[in-house]
């Protein structure tokens, strides 16, 4: 799977990360269904895990109704990816940009070191944890057993995903010596302060202060998504997007928006978009975020496109660069 689908699961903020209590997880039977038989004999065979330890482990998980009907159409649109609304209530707001000018002055010498070792922009490493995490303050209270048990073996529309990240989630405890039943983050099975499915982060979780890499670790994730954004070819010194005002009433109608289609500036000048500043360069990533009256426009670079492929969405995009920007 490319790298950049592997972080559309990471699509967790704050806001999305709410308590699991109004159905909380109830018990299950999973050893009844020959799919998670399959599944055990599969992790004893090919894994080498005791059977003894699947077994206990299947009767331990339960079924997570909250995390079910996320993912089966019973919740309403933008549950778990936030509308334009939501970013701005929880996320891009005044209180978030306070708490990241005390968190960049607090975590300086980590966010210097980062960008000295993988050439990136310490302010957007803090936007990202803003985002993601609430600067690690929060970073899920379900039962990731439970989630992904639940999404890996009952049907919704990315099963096949959740069956892979189940497997993932017992090679990821096993390696780091963990208690898979205690292991808590999002409804969606990420974890940590940058949001990591098991998959990504036993990929690229990065131990950055020399004790041992953790995805809860706030010095390991500030090198974590620094090595992400240096992979994916950020750079240096780029914004990542561009606010641009447009003629023809409050809401854009005139061009298609995409963050992973570039048009020519040509074209978007010719549909009456002009950028509110000097756009660097001759293509831009042409998005808009939906407010309840209007839209705004952006324009974004290539390092717009790095944000969104952590997780897919423009809104998402456009919140990491807000909080980067209010720390110039």
């Amino acid at each position: 799977m490319p790298l950049f689908k592997l972080f559309l699961l990471t699509l967790l903020t704050p806001l999305l990360l709410m308590a699991n209590d109004d159905r909380p997880p109830v018990k299950y039977n999973y050893m009844a269904k020959k799919e998670v038989q399959r599944f055990v004999n599969m992790m004893v065979s090919k894994h080498h895990f005791k059977r003894s330890y699947m077994v206990s482990v299947m009767n331990h998980a339960k079924l997570d109704r909250d995390t079910f009907a996320r993912y089966t159409g019973k919740f309403k649109k933008n549950t778990t990816v936030g509308s334009w609304e939501r970013f701005k209530l929880h996320v891009v707001n005044p209180e978030t940009f306070r708490q990241a000018k005390t968190f960049k002055r607090k975590h300086y010498s980590t966010l210097k070191k980062a960008e000295r070792s993988y050439g990136v922009d310490m302010d957007y490493i803090v936007g990202f944890l803003g985002v993601e995490s609430r600067f690690g303050t929060y970073t899920g209270d379900y039962s990731v057993l439970d989630a992904l048990a639940t999404l890996a073996f009952h049907k919704n529309r990315m099963q096949k995903f959740f069956k892979s990240e189940f497997k993932h989630l017992f090679l990821f405890a096993r390696e780091k010596g963990y208690d898979i039943t205690k292991i808590q983050g999002s409804f969606a099975g990420a974890m940590g302060c940058v949001q990591q499915v098991p998959s990504v982060a036993r990929r690229f979780n990065r131990d950055f202060d020399g004790d041992g890499a953790s995805v809860w670790d706030i010095e390991d994730c500030i090198g974590s998504i620094s090595s992400f954004m240096h992979k994916n070819r950020w750079k240096k010194g780029l914004p990542a997007v561009i606010p641009a005002s447009y003629k023809g009433g409050k809401r854009f109608t005139r061009l298609s928006t995409s963050h992973k289609r570039m048009i020519s500036m040509k074209t978007i000048r010719k549909a009456g978009v002009t950028p509110k500043s000097t756009f660097p360069g001759n293509k831009a990533y042409l998005v808009k975020t939906r407010n309840r009256t209007h839209d705004d426009v952006w324009l974004g670079t290539s390092n717009f496109r790095v944000l969104t492929r952590y997780n897919n969405s423009a809104n998402y995009g456009v919140a990491i660069d807000l909080i980067a920007k209010s720390l110039e």
